[in-house]
C-alpha cells in the first residue's frame, strides 16, 4: 500500500476517532442529564407528597360550608369516542375532546410492531391536546358526539360555552394515517387575537436498542417556505422557544412519528423533549410537548383553525406524499450525502424490493451495484497500490541508499521520480477512496433509518434495522453489552483485507510508516466494531459485503490488469533519462530546498 493510499486511511480513521469521542461524550451527557433528571423527579415527588400532606391536615381542621351556600362544581364524564380505518384507530375523551390513544393497527406486509411482537399504541393515555383562549381552556369541558355530523369517516365533537359553543371535528379517510382536523369557535367574541395550541404526548419505548432509538427519536419542526427542517433533542433533553412562524412540529420516534401542521401557521411557541432511563418501568421513550401560538379574528361570531395531524411510520415516499416536506425528518445526511440518498439508494431499493422481498439478499444487490458504479475510481485505486507492490523491490533499493534520516528529502525525490517513470500517480490511492467516503456515510445514514429494515430477518439476524446480538451480558464492559456478529465479521474483513494489502509494503524503520501501518491494520478494524455493534446489522452486513467485494476487485485487478513486466520494461526504458516533472513535483522540491535551507540556518546560528 502506498503512502497516500494510507494517508486515506488515516484521514478516513481520523474522521471515525472524532465520531467515537463525540459519540462517547454525548452518551457521558446523557447519563449525567438521566441522574439530573431521576434526582429532580425525586425531589418533585417528595415536595408533592409533603403538600398534599399539608392539605389533608388544613383540610381536617377547615369548617364545612353548608350544603345551601356551595356551588357545586361541574361533574365531567368521561366518555372515549373512537374513529379508526384500516390502518389507525384513535381515541379521544369527552373531556377537552383529547387525543387519548392512537393505535398502529396491522396490516398485510407492514410488521409494526415493537420489538417485542407487540402491536404499537403510539400514544396511550399521557397526552394532552388543548386549546386556550382567553379565560377558555377546552380541556375543562364536557364534549358529546354530534350523531348527526359524524360517521365512520368523522367525528364531531362539540361544547357549550357561555352563549356559544366549541366545535372539534377529526376526519379520517380509509388507509391513511393523515387525520384531517379543525377547531371551531362559534358565537364566542374574545378579547385576545391568538389562541394558544398546546399538544403533549408521552412517546413509548417500541425499538430494542434503547441508545439508537433514544439517538434518532427527536423534536423536529419546520419554517414556512423552507425546505430544511430543525430539531432539537437527539438523547438529550432540550427546551427550545421559537420567536418565528413555524408551518408544522413533529414529535419523531426512530421510525414512527406524529406531525401537527396549521394552515394558519403557528406564529411563536415552546418545544420540549424529555427522556426517560432506560429502567423505566412504563417502557416509555420520551415527553414532548409544544405550546403554540395561532392567530384569532377575536371580534369575529365564528372562527375556525384547521390543521392536521400524521400519526405513523416513517416511510419516506408516504410522508413524500403530503408534499410538506414531511419526509425531512428521516435523517439523511446533508446535502451531498442526502441527495445521493434520495436520488440514488432509495430508488435502487424501492426498485429491488419491488421484485425481491429478501432484504438480505436486496442489500447485496445495492452493493454490487454500488460498487459497479464506483469502479472506475476504485480501478485507479487499486491498480496503483498494485503498481505499488510491484515497484516494491526498487522502493527497497532507495531505502537502502539513503538510510540515514538527514537523507530523508533525497529518499524521497527518488521515491517520486521512480513513481513517474512507472506511470503511477501518487494521488492516484488516495482521492478514489476520499471520493467514495460520501457513499459509505450514505449508507451509514441509511440503514438505520430505513422502516423497510423494520423485522425483517437475515441468516442470524432477526431484525435488521437493530443489531444482532448473538453474545449479550446485559451491563456494560468496555461501552459493549453485546457482540454484534456481523459488526465482529465486518471488523475481521476490514483488518484481513489491511493485512494484504501491508504484507509487502516496505516501512523500514521508518516510526511513521509503522504507525500508519498500525492504524490502518488494527485501530480501524476495531473502531468501526465499536461504532457499528450497536447499529444496524443491515449497515454491518452492508460494509462486509462492500470489504469482500473490494478484496475480489483488487484481487481481480492485480491478476488481470496490472503487468509487472510493463512496468519493468518501461522502468528499463526510462533507466538514465531525465524525468518530466509536474508541477505538483517541482513545489514538492522548493518546499524541501526551503526546509534543507531553514535546517542549514538552525546549525549555523547553534555554532
Amino acid at each position: 500500500m502506498d503512502k497516500n493510499s494510507i494517508i486515506g486511511f488515516v484521514l478516513i480513521g481520523a474522521i471515525m476517532v472524532g465520531w467515537f469521542a463525540f459519540d462517547y461524550k454525548q452518551r457521558e451527557k446523557a447519563a449525567i442529564a438521566e441522574m439530573q433528571e431521576q434526582a429532580v423527579l425525586a425531589a418533585q415527588q417528595q415536595a408533592e407528597a409533603e403538600a398534599t400532606a399539608l392539605e389533608q391536615a388544613v383540610a381536617a381542621e377547615v369548617v364545612e360550608v353548608p350544603d345551601s351556600l356551595a356551588v357545586p362544581a361541574p361533574v365531567l364524564v368521561d366518555t372515549t369516542y373512537t374513529l379508526s380505518n384500516d390502518v389507525l384507530s384513535l381515541g379521544f375523551s369527552s373531556i377537552g375532546a383529547r387525543l387519548t390513544s392512537a393505535h398502529i393497527l396491522p396490516v398485510e406486509g407492514r410488521d409494526y410492531t415493537d420489538w417485542q411482537g407487540n402491536e404499537i399504541d403510539l400514544i396511550k393515555g399521557k397526552s394532552r391536546v388543548n386549546f386556550t383562549l382567553d379565560a377558555l381552556s377546552t380541556d375543562q369541558l364536557q364534549f358529546d358526539r354530534d350523531a348527526e355530523a359524524s360517521s365512520d369517516s368523522v367525528l364531531v365533537l362539540s361544547a357549550p360555552y357561555q352563549s356559544g359553543r366549541i366545535v372539534e371535528e377529526f376526519h379520517l379517510q380509509k388507509g391513511s394515517y393523515l387525520i384531517k382536523a379543525l377547531v371551531r369557535f362559534e358565537g364566542i367574541t374574545a378579547r385576545s387575537n391568538k389562541v394558544r395550541m398546546e399538544f403533549a404526548v408521552t412517546v413509548p419505548r417500541l425499538e430494542k436498542g434503547y441508545r439508537n432509538e433514544k439517538m434518532y427519536s427527536k423534536v423536529n419542526y419546520a419554517y414556512p417556505d423552507d425546505k430544511d427542517i430543525e430539531d432539537i433533542g437527539g438523547a438529550r433533553d432540550q427546551k427550545e422557544p421559537v420567536q418565528s412562524s413555524v408551518s408544522w412540529f413533529a414529535f419523531q420516534q426512530q421510525f414512527f412519528s406524529i406531525i401537527v401542521r396549521s394552515e394558519k401557521t403557528y406564529r411563536s411557541g415552546e418545544l420540549a423533549v424529555a427522556y426517560y432511563p432506560e429502567n423505566d418501568p412504563d417502557k416509555n421513550l420520551m415527553d414532548c410537548s409544544a405550546s403554540m401560538l395561532i392567530d384569532y379574528a377575536s371580534r369575529a361570531e365564528s372562527y375556525e383553525i384547521p390543521f392536521e395531524m400524521y400519526i405513523g411510520p416513517n416511510h419516506y415516499d408516504t410522508l413524500k406524499s403530503y408534499g410538506q416536506n414531511y419526509e425531512r425528518i428521516i435523517p439523511l445526511g446533508g446535502w451531498l450525502v442526502g441527495w445521493f440518498t434520495r436520488f440514488v439508494i432509495i430508488p435502487v431499493f424501492n426498485f429491488l424490493h419491488r421484485f425481491i422481498s429478501n432484504f438480505g439478499l436486496i442489500i447485496l444487490l445495492m452493493t454490487i451495484f454500488i460498487k459497479l458504479v464506483v469502479l472506475p475510481l476504485a480501478y485507479k485505486s487499486y491498480s496503483s497500490s498494485a503498481k505499488m507492490q510491484v515497484l516494491k523491490p526498487e522502493i527497497d533499493k532507495i531505502n537502502a541508499k539513503f538510510p540515514k534520516q538527514e537523507d530523508a528529502m533525497k529518499k524521497q525525490q527518488a521515491t517520486m521520480a521512480l513513481y513517474k517513470r512507472a506511470g503511477v500517480s501518487p494521488m492516484g490511492g488516495c482521492l478514489p477512496m476520499l471520493i467514495q467516503f460520501p457513499i459509505l456515510w450514505a449508507m451509514y445514514r441509511f440503514f438505520p433509518a430505513s422502516i423497510e429494515l423494520r423485522h425483517q430477518s437475515f441468516l442470524w439476524a432477526k431484525d435488521l434495522s437493530t443489531y444482532d446480538d448473538v453474545l449479550s451480558w446485559g451491563f456494560d464492559i468496555l461501552w459493549l453489552d453485546h457482540i454484534s456478529l456481523f459488526a465482529l465479521l465486518m471488523a475481521l474483513s476490514m483488518f484481513f483485507y489491511s493485512k494484504v494489502m501491508t504484507t509487502n509494503q516496505s516501512s523500514g524503520d521508518d516510526p511513521t510508516s509503522k504507525m500508519m501501518r498500525f492504524m490502518s491494520l488494527y485501530m480501524m478494524p476495531v473502531m468501526m466494531f465499536f461504532i457499528c455493534n450497536s447499529l444496524s446489522s443491515g449497515l454491518s452486513y452492508y460494509y462486509l459485503l462492500s470489504n469482500l467485494i473490494t478484496m475480489l476487485e483488487t484481487w481481480i485487478i492485480r491478476r488481470y490488469f496490472v503487468k509487472p513486466d510493463e512496468i519493468m520494461k518501461r522502468l528499463a526504458a526510462t533507466e538514465g533519462k531525465p524525468v518530466p516533472k509536474s508541477k505538483w513535483q517541482q513545489r514538492l522540491e522548493e518546499a524541501q530546498k526551503m526546509q534543507r535551507q531553514m535546517e542549514q540556518q538552525k546549525k549555523n546560528g547553534r555554532r
